[in-house]
C-alpha cells in the first residue's frame, strides 16, 4: 500500500508535466508543419497572387513562355533543395539593382508577385524570388520561421548577385518573409547587401506563438509554448525566444523600411514599433498603412506603397 500511494502520487505529479509535453507537441507540429503546403499547395497561390494584383499569373506565365523568367534549384543551408524564380530588369542594360522577394507563412514565390511585377516593371530591379523550405517547390521538414531561413535567402543573394552582379541590392519580405528579413538584417553580409524592407513582421517568433494560442486557444504560453520550444530545439536546433527579430535587429546597420497596417490582428501592429525601436544604429524609416489588416497594406494603398517603397530605395542610394 505504502508503494501504491507513492506511485500514486507521483502520477499525480507528473500528469500534468506529461500533459504539457502532449500539447507542446502538438502544438509544434501544428505551427511548423501546416498542411495542406508545398507543390499540393501552388494552386491555392497562384489564384491569391491574381487577388492582390489582377494579371499576375498570366504576366509570370507570359515571361516564363518567353524564356525571360526563370528558375532554378541550389542546396540549402539544412541540406535539402531549395527552388526560386528570377526574372532580369524590364531593361536590363540599365537595371537599378537587384532585388530579392521572401514570401510569408503557407505562402510561396506565386504569392508576392505585385512585389515581383512592381520592383521589375515599375523600379527597373531584376528580382529573384524563393520559396522558402517547406513551402512551394522547395523540400524541408517543416516551417522554420524565418530563423533558419535566413540563412537560405543569404544564399540566394549570393546566386541573385553571381546572375547581375549588381553592387545594390535589397531584402524585401512580407510576414514570415519579414522576419526572415529582419532576422537577416543582423547578420554579416556582403557589401552589395544595401537595404532590408520589412512587411508586417513580428517581433520574435516566441511573440508571435504566444499571440496565436491566446488568440485562437484562449491560452497563456506557460506552458505549452515553452514545451512546444523545447520541441522545436530538439527537432530542428532552434527555439522560439532565440528566433528574434528584436535581437537581429539590434546588430543591424543597414538601411531599413518597417511597414505595417494599423488594423493588422494576425502580426499584432504593436509589433512595427518593437521593431522599429529594435533598430538602433543607421537609417530607418517606418509606414503605417492606414486601414490595412495582415500582409494587406499593398492591397489595400497601392500607389502609397509603391511610391514609399521607390523614394526610400532612392534615398538609400544618395547615402
Amino acid at each position: 500500500m505504502k508503494h501504491f500511494r507513492t506511485w500514486l502520487l507521483l502520477a499525480i505529479i507528473l500528469m500534468p508535466l506529461m500533459q504539457s509535453c502532449l500539447a507542446g507537441k502538438y502544438m509544434c507540429n501544428y505551427a511548423l508543419k501546416p498542411t495542406p503546403h508545398g507543390v499540393e499547395d501552388i494552386e491555392r497561390t497562384r489564384h491569391k497572387a491574381d487577388s492582390l494584383l489582377p494579371g499576375s499569373t498570366a504576366w509570370y506565365d507570359n515571361l516564363q513562355a518567353q524564356g525571360i523568367l526563370k528558375d532554378t534549384t541550389i542546396t540549402g543551408y539544412n541540406g535539402r533543395k531549395i527552388y526560386a524564380a528570377y526574372v532580369p530588369a524590364a531593361d536590363p542594360a540599365k537595371a537599378a539593382g537587384t532585388a530579392i522577394v521572401v514570401h510569408g507563412y503557407t505562402d510561396n514565390h506565386f504569392v508576392f508577385l505585385y512585389l515581383v511585377r512592381m520592383y521589375r516593371d515599375s523600379f527597373n530591379y531584376n528580382v529573384l524570388f524563393p520559396d522558402l523550405p517547406y513551402h512551394g517547390y522547395s523540400e524541408g521538414e517543416a516551417a522554420q520561421m524565418g530563423w533558419l531561413d535566413r540563412y537560405d535567402v543569404e544564399k540566394w543573394a549570393e546566386v541573385a548577385h553571381g546572375i547581375w552582379n549588381d553592387d545594390f541590392m535589397v531584402v524585401h519580405g512580407v510576414s514570415m518573409g519579414a522576419a526572415t528579413t529582419m532576422m537577416m538584417s543582423g547578420d554579416e553580409l556582403p557589401p552589395y547587401v544595401r537595404a532590408f524592407v520589412e512587411d508586417c513582421g513580428y517581433s520574435s517568433v516566441w511573440d508571435q506563438f504566444a499571440h496565436n494560442l491566446k488568440d485562437s486557444f484562449h491560452l497563456p504560453p506557460f506552458p505549452i509554448l515553452n514545451s512546444a520550444s523545447i520541441v522545436c530545439k530538439h527537432r530542428y536546433g532552434w527555439g522560439f525566444k532565440e528566433a528574434s527579430s528584436v535581437k537581429q535587429l539590434a546588430k543591424c546597420e543597414r538601411p531599413m523600411l518597417f511597414i505595417h497596417g494599423d488594423a493588422d490582428d494576425f502580426v499584432p501592429f504593436s509589433h512595427l514599433q518593437k521593431n522599429y525601436d529594435a533598430k538602433i544604429h543607421g537609417y530607418k524609416e517606418m509606414w503605417v498603412a492606414e486601414g490595412a489588416v495582415h500582409a494587406n497594406s499593398y492591397a489595400r494603398h497601392p500607389e502609397a506603397y509603391v511610391e514609399h517603397v521607390r523614394n526610400f530605395l532612392e534615398k538609400v542610394k544618395r547615402m
